[in-house]
């Protein structure tokens, strides 16, 4: 993309301003030429990477009105900062060099529920999944028991997704590039209900 934003702070505006056609109803991509298709094949040069979940509703793409090749996206459920997605954000930052990374998490995410379900009731959970939410768990023991569900749940979606942010700038490489400036990283939420993406303070 020729106009592509090449600066962290540019690339954030523009992912604000997409997002915000997203929310009107106005897109600008409906469909992809064949000569678009026949450039990625050569190469990609996303301008933002995206850490969010996998849940069917929250396609970056569509959200903030991005284009093929636009955006460099690891999705897994909970947003999970795992070994495999610390690989993929290495990858983005040390091959692609997008200079914005944004963890995205959404209202309503039952990976952060069933978290929070294991901390406060006690429930239990299938293995696998089990181990997913051992990842999560750390990030939200400081939510204290006997909020209303959905208080508890909105500021458990904050606090899952200030923890993996934690853990990407806990590591050695990220903190060196973003001491250089090369790296900027940000937290938002999705509104399921209204389109609109909330950028964290």
């Amino acid at each position: 993309m020729p106009d592509a934003p090449k600066t962290a702070d540019a690339v954030l505006q523009y992912l604000i301003e997409g997002n915000a056609r997203f929310v009107r109803g106005e897109p600008r991509f409906s469909v992809v030429c064949k000569e678009k298709l026949a450039d990625l094949a050569r190469a990609q040069k996303p301008y933002a990477t995206i850490v969010g979940c996998s849940d069917s509703r929250v396609a970056p793409e569509l959200i903030f009105d991005a284009g093929l090749g636009e955006l460099f996206i690891v999705r897994v459920a909970g947003n999970v900062v795992s070994p495999e997605v610390m690989g993929s954000i290495q990858y983005a930052a040390l091959h692609l060099e997008t200079p914005l990374f944004v963890v995205l998490g959404h209202e309503g995410c039952g990976a952060v529920a069933a978290a929070l379900d294991a901390i406060h009731r006690g429930k239990q959970h299938a293995t696998h999944i089990q181990n997913l939410l051992d990842v999560i768990i750390p990030g939200l023991v400081h939510i204290e028991p006997g909020l209303g569900a959905n208080e508890e749940l909105e500021r458990g979606v904050e606090a899952n997704v200030r923890w993996s942010m934690t853990q990407i700038l806990a590591t050695p490489g990220a903190r060196a590039r973003a001491a250089e400036g090369r790296m900027k990283l940000v937290g938002a939420v999705y509104e399921i209900a209204t389109g609109r993406v909330r950028f964290l303070d």
